[in-house]
């Protein structure tokens, strides 16, 4: 293991090739954020199927990253799927690892990737809960080049990727990862230290345990809960955090005066963090519940749906942005 980052390492700007090993929903997701960043991907599944599912998925993403703006040379063409994971890594600048989300499929993979990939390329895994410190156990020649690249869901329209290293990571390869995933478009979050499910998912797994506890107790249906989130908070947070949401809560007294305020509320017994038990009948509930909302849809025009909307945010968030940057600037 070496401490100082490899003579060899490129700069982050000057990555061309990236291997993308799994390519299923998240790790075509970030297949197709690659090249639409103008990157040549080599791809890597497995499945004896991967490859026709994988081109399915960038196709279908496509049209929606178009409208978002390619990088000059992005094209599908730049796509290549090879027939072993040691053939992909082995051509690679930077790996994104894309496995199922098991402890022991990740341990392997990561410790195969490890011995297949020159000494110089960094890796990144998609997962999104485990620790590096649990996943590079496995990995006995450079574990210090293996790190955390935790996205959202689509990963080529979601901005933010977690970045964080093991116990055994060197800070140099944390570093070069988050100025990589920058370079390459997304929005990162550097971790001081390892938390179990990072930050953006432990947030997002609160409000999802207390929407189970309400389905569970017939306290709201999955229509009136995703209501409740679309229509209320959600419009909020797709700007401001909840933290900067409840400091205008408290008016010009600010975050202070809303914890003296509201302080006392958080006695209230208003969420139910511990996850409930998965019941029969819970799960049965949620997927008819579910099935109600989606109405026939299939699932790719719900995800060509929620593409387009998120766009349309994106976009709006952006002239907004770019009409407060006008206002400020003196002689325009």
């Amino acid at each position: 293991m070496t401490s100082t980052a490899p003579s060899t390492l490129p700069a982050p700007d000057a990555v061309r090739t990236v291997a993308c090993v799994g390519a299923g929903v998240i790790g075509g997701g970030w297949v197709a954020h690659f090249l639409a960043r103008g990157y040549h991907v080599v791809a890597w599944d497995p499945a004896p199927d991967a490859e026709a599912r994988l081109r399915e998925l960038v196709a279908a993403a496509w049209p929606a990253l178009t409208q978002l703006g390619l990088a000059t040379g992005a094209s599908v063409d730049n796509l290549q799927v090879a027939a072993t994971l040691a053939d992909a890594v082995s051509r690679a600048d930077f790996v994104q690892e894309s496995a199922p989300e098991r402890l022991d499929v990740k341990v392997e993979l990561l410790a195969e990737i490890d011995r297949a990939a020159p000494e110089h390329v960094v890796v990144g895994s998609s997962t999104s809960g485990y620790g590096m410190s649990e996943m590079q156990t496995g990995a006995t020649l450079h574990p210090e080049r293996l790190v955390v690249g935790h996205p959202f869901n689509p990963p080529y329209l979601v901005p933010l990727v977690e970045v964080v290293g093991g116990r055994a990571s060197a800070d140099w390869a944390v570093r070069w990862a988050s100025e990589f995933y920058r370079a390459a478009g997304k929005s990162v979050i550097t971790l001081d230290s390892e938390l179990p499910g990072f930050i953006g998912n432990r947030i997002q797994e609160a409000a999802w345990r207390e929407a189970l506890h309400m389905v569970a107790n017939k306290e709201a249906t999955v229509a009136q809960i995703d209501q409740a989130m679309t229509d209320g908070p959600g419009l909020r947070w797709a700007f401001h955090g909840p933290c900067l949401t409840f400091h205008l809560a408290g008016g010009d007294g600010g975050m202070a005066h809303m914890l003296d305020h509201f302080g006392p509320a958080l006695r209230y017994p208003w969420t139910r963090l511990t996850a409930p038990e998965l019941t029969d009948e819970l799960r049965q509930d949620m997927v008819e519940g579910t099935e109600r909302v989606v109405n026939g849809r299939t699932t790719a025009e719900l995800i060509a749906q929620r593409d387009r909307r998120m766009i349309a945010v994106m976009r709006a968030l952006a002239e907004v942005d770019r009409q407060e940057v006008d206002e400020s600037t003196p002689g325009r």
